[in-house]
């Protein structure tokens, strides 16, 4: 069983946020479809019922074609998006120092 995200552990796990995550944890690097489904742990079929509209939100863009495979990456260039990564890893932040203080590990 694999870890939670503190963002997903606030949050729930809903389809859109666990590729949200995987997107946002693995920014710096481009992935299939197939993989993003794999590694978010959401079916590629559900991955696919709502991909379109991230791709028209300008949340996601395609990056390259290997073969097939059209390979994506979350958007930095979108003002959403840019934010939602701050709000993001501000969450990780303050739920890893809340469980720190919890645990007497800092002040």
């Amino acid at each position: 069983m694999e870890a939670k995200t503190a963002f997903l552990q606030i949050f729930g796990e809903s389809p859109v946020l666990k590729v949200l995550d995987f997107l946002i944890v693995n920014e710096d690097f481009d992935h299939s479809m197939t993989d993003i489904a794999r590694h978010s742990g959401v079916g590629y079929s559900t991955l696919k019922l709502f991909w379109g509209k991230l791709e028209k939100g300008g949340i996601v863009r395609q990056t390259r074609a290997v073969g097939k495979a059209k390979m994506y990456r979350i958007n930095f260039d979108s003002p959403v998006v840019r934010r939602f990564r701050e709000f993001y890893w501000e969450t990780t932040k303050h739920a890893v120092h809340g469980e720190l203080r919890a645990k007497k590990l800092v002040a």
